[in-house]
């Protein structure tokens, strides 16, 4: 089976007309043309390659990781002697990977990588994802090596970056026992050494994802006395120079082949990425958005083997003399798993394309000075990004965890048996919803956007895109949403009460996203009919959605019956 040809809807994504200026843009007019063998030629050239590798991901992923992502759950990781030693199915996983020469996708050829766009590379991590998503973290954490290519020295560059190639690992060291989601609470210490001339590292590091990785970066506070995120610094380390050691394995509900680890550093050389004290505030935010990305990703991949798995069943399961798919109960439940995974995979592409965007003038601003117009083009690119990435994060986890829970339904009893994949993905969709930061955090990030009108200037901008006359109907549907939308803003911005705005952010965000994504079902079912009943189907309930979100804010009075200080009272108190 091949997890990529199999599925039209990604396919689809890779051919939007805004992938040729990326590929154009990213490929610098094609200089790298003869200087290394499998530079591309044009912009075709570069999307029959992506279309290419992805193939060959897909068979990989269909005939390998798919097929051991069973055994590598039961088995696990282990810990022997402060290292972790891989399920014989993870560390399988990894070879074949890394033969194929599929890590560093992302990556300028100089550095031995295939310099493709963050499009084909999110694919990949889809597709990975629907193989096993507890694998995702570990082949999703060459996103480190994009952090140390967009800010490290050219030294660290040349002595990191073909490694990623190579099949070295990678983890980005961030959280503590006493400092999760809040990262300026980091204490890891780094202390200059003027004898060796290295930083040294000393403290310990929970919760590490692919903790006991050949490539490390790590959050430390490098500035004596301070307490805030201003002291932190951001360092890469390398397994061999020694003085980190595995203390344990944390013992999972999900994604078991991950190992996520506690570490102690005792005195571990270190170099500094970047500019002292800017280790929060600029690299690890950029590592995060981009994490983010990637957990987006693997909520989809995640989703459509959750789809599939329920298709499957209740294509097979007979109840009272016919399959369980012909039953309204049913084939409703199936019809909103796809029309959500859809969504959310279409919102995923969008915010890939963004990101795509601004980075690409980003490294082009490193060899020339941008032209007022791509200045202006970069600075429009990367405000959506930022916008539309918590959006994804939030909503992408969120209806993995909503479609892994209704394809277990299906399932009944029979889903709640180990003998059905459904139950391992059920678990490992739990954990999308929390890591990279949970969907209460990504609703604090993505309120801005809905206070600047950031979302709704682009929703005005979808609203006049043309679409053909059957669809005219979904489209005034969309937009009564939306005016609804932007007189639920206007309500609780008109309290100018900060309380009162975090109270009703995430309806507010959801009710943004349901319009952002219906709009972008409907686009795509102008360019193929796999999402037409998709979008009508997401469109009509996000209508229903939306309406009990607005019904809620608009008879909400907190001055009338003290909600804030009931809510508070009932929970703090207690």
């Amino acid at each position: 089976m091949n997890f990529y040809t199999d599925n039209k809807d990604i396919a689809f994504h890779l051919q939007h007309p805004l992938m040729r200026k990326i590929v154009e843009l990213k490929e610098k007019n094609f200089a790298d043309k003869g200087k290394y063998p499998h530079a591309f030629l044009d912009v075709d050239d570069a999307l029959d390659s992506y279309d290419k590798v992805l193939a060959i991901l897909g068979e990989i992923c269909g005939d390998i990781l798919s097929p051991n992502a069973e055994g590598v759950n039961h088995e696990g990781p282990h810990v022997i002697d402060g290292r972790v030693k891989y399920a014989a199915g993870t560390q399988q996983n990894h070879e074949a990977l890394t033969q194929a020469g599929l890590y560093g996708m992302s990556l300028p050829r100089e550095y031995e990588g295939l310099n493709f766009a963050m499009v084909p590379y999110v694919m990949a991590a889809e597709i990975v994802s629907r193989a096993d998503a507890g694998f995702a973290n570990i082949w999703g954490l060459q996103d480190c090596a994009e952090t140390l290519h967009e800010f490290a020295s050219k030294e660290i560059k040349d002595e990191f970056l073909s490694r990623i190639n190579k099949g070295d690992t990678c983890s980005m060291d961030l959280t503590e026992p006493d400092a999760g989601s809040d990262l300026q609470a980091v204490m890891l210490k780094a202390e200059w050494n003027e004898e060796k001339g290295v930083w040294l590292l000393n403290g310990v590091k929970r919760f590490i994802t692919n903790g006991d990785a050949e490539i490390k970066l790590v959050l430390a506070r490098s500035e004596e006395g301070t307490t805030d995120g201003r002291g932190l610094s951001y360092f890469v380390y390398a397994k061999e120079w020694g003085g980190v050691r595995v203390r344990r394995i944390e013992n999972k509900l999900g994604i078991k082949g991950s190992p996520t680890a506690e570490l102690v550093f005792t005195n571990a050389p270190a170099k500094l990425v970047g500019e002292r004290r800017m280790g929060l505030i600029k690299y690890v935010m950029s590592l995060m958005n981009g994490a983010r990305l990637g957990v987006g990703a693997q909520s989809i991949g995640l989703s459509e083997g959750a789809y599939r798995e329920a298709l499957k069943y209740a294509h097979e399961r007979m109840q009272f003399g016919k399959a369980i798919v012909n039953f309204p109960a049913v084939y409703e439940m199936l019809a909103l798993i796809k029309a959500k995974l859809q969504a959310s995979r279409a919102l995923l592409y969008e915010t890939a394309r963004f990101v795509d965007m601004y980075k690409v003038y980003n490294f082009i601003a490193e060899d020339r000075k941008l032209t007022p117009e791509e200045r202006t083009e970069q600075k429009e690119y990367q405000k959506l990004a930022d916008g539309y990435t918590p959006l994804l994060k939030l909503f992408a986890s969120e209806y993995a965890n909503q479609n892994a829970y209704d394809s277990l339904q299906i399932h009944g009893g029979s889903g709640f048996m180990k003998e059905y994949p459904i139950e391992r993905l059920y678990r490992d969709a739990r954990i999308l919803t929390i890591y990279e930061g949970t969907s209460q955090l990504q609703v604090v990030a993505a309120i801005r956007a809905v206070t600047t009108g950031a979302y709704l200037n682009r929703i005005r901008e979808y609203e006049k895109m043309p679409i053909r006359a059957e669809h005219e109907q979904l489209r005034k549907i969309l937009v009564a949403m939306t005016e609804q939308y932007a007189k639920a803003v206007e309500m609780v911005s008109a309290k100018n009460d900060s309380e009162h705005l975090d109270f009703h952010a995430r309806r507010l965000v959801e009710m943004a996203g349901h319009i952002i994504m219906g709009y972008l079902l409907l686009l795509d079912a102008q360019g193929s009919n796999l999402f037409e009943h998709s979008a009508a189907v997401y469109i009509t309930r996000g209508q229903s959605w939306n309406d009990e979100r607005f019904t809620f804010i608009a008879n909400f009075a907190p001055d009338h019956i003290g909600a804030y200080s009931v809510m508070k009272e009932t929970t703090v108190e207690e």
